[in-house]
């Protein structure tokens, strides 16, 4: 029966970091179809939400974020017009995003609730109503 010898790369996520495995894999010929499922199904089951978030003077959008406890997303954070903060106080995440460039932050909520999160960059006169919401649920 004839073997392959395979290099695979699992990323495991969790929290606000990520950690990237080598494997070396041996996978017989008629086993080749059964494993690879089961990596692709592994793959998937692990995969992020991702939530895009776009800030320009003075608002984020969308605004209001619906997130379940324990289920980890990737906000992927743009601005339209300049710099401005993303500050989530209640879970200590506070990133600056850039025009142009596209800022990922890795969250996995882990209390239910109403939270604010807002802009902590100061942006002009509407800079104080610049704030959105996220609602995290069991």
């Amino acid at each position: 029966m004839k073997t392959t010898t395979r290099t695979i790369l699992i990323v495991l996520l969790g929290g606000l970091c990520s950690i990237a495995v080598l494997y070396k894999v041996t996978i017989s010929a008629g086993a080749a179809r059964t494993n690879r499922a089961t990596i692709m199904q592994a793959t998937s089951q692990s995969e992020e939400k991702v939530i895009h978030i776009n800030a320009k003077k003075f608002e984020f959008s969308p605004s209001t974020i619906t997130l379940k406890k324990g289920e980890p997303v990737v906000f992927e954070l743009s601005s339209e017009d300049r710099t401005h903060g993303f500050n989530l106080k209640e879970f200590g995440i506070r990133a600056e995003v850039k025009p142009s460039e596209v800022t990922r932050l890795r969250f996995t909520p882990d209390k239910t609730g109403d939270f604010t999160f807002s802009c902590d960059v100061v942006c002009g006169g509407g800079h104080a109503e610049m704030f959105g919401r996220l609602v995290v649920t069991d």
